[in-house]
């Protein structure tokens, strides 16, 4: 399993338009950028993802599964852009801030902190255990969660 951190603006597409997607989920679309489409493309069924708000709040606020593997982005004309599925699993209890974590020296190398406007971005499995620990969340659990 890969972990992984997918960025949206609340004001666009929310965590809680994710939650009342339900089990079927919602296409990850409109993502630009080759090294987060390549991201999308290497996700497999069953990985895990960090729901961060972008923009506003700039803050993890849930757990998303992927549901679909990589396949062509409706809202892609030109053929070469890619999304995958992904439902909601759970909110973070304490969602874990963009300052919050540029203050744990055991993220400093976390791409969020490194290359903080990818949109699609992987998550080490020691980086997402931290998170999960600081969002309040047993990162046993979620890693075991399919």
């Amino acid at each position: 399993m890969a972990y992984w951190l997918l960025k949206s603006e609340p004001d666009a597409f929310s965590w809680d338009d994710l939650v009342k997607k339900g089990a079927k989920g919602e296409p990850w679309t409109g993502v630009r950028n080759f090294t987060a489409r390549n991201n999308m493309k290497a996700m497999q069924v069953g990985d895990l993802g960090f729901f961060y708000h972008s923009n506003i709040g700039k803050e993890v606020v849930g757990i998303c599964q992927v549901i679909a593997l990589a396949h062509a982005d409706p809202t892609d004309d030109t053929g070469k852009w890619k999304c995958v599925d992904v439902r909601a699993v759970e909110p973070v209890p304490r969602p874990v801030t963009l300052a919050d974590v540029k203050a744990n020296p055991r993220l400093s190398g976390m791409a969020l902190v490194r290359t903080a406007r990818l949109s699609v971005q992987p998550v080490t499995e020691a980086e997402w255990a931290e998170v999960c620990r600081m969002g309040g969340l047993a990162a046993q659990k979620r890693a075991k969660k399919k």
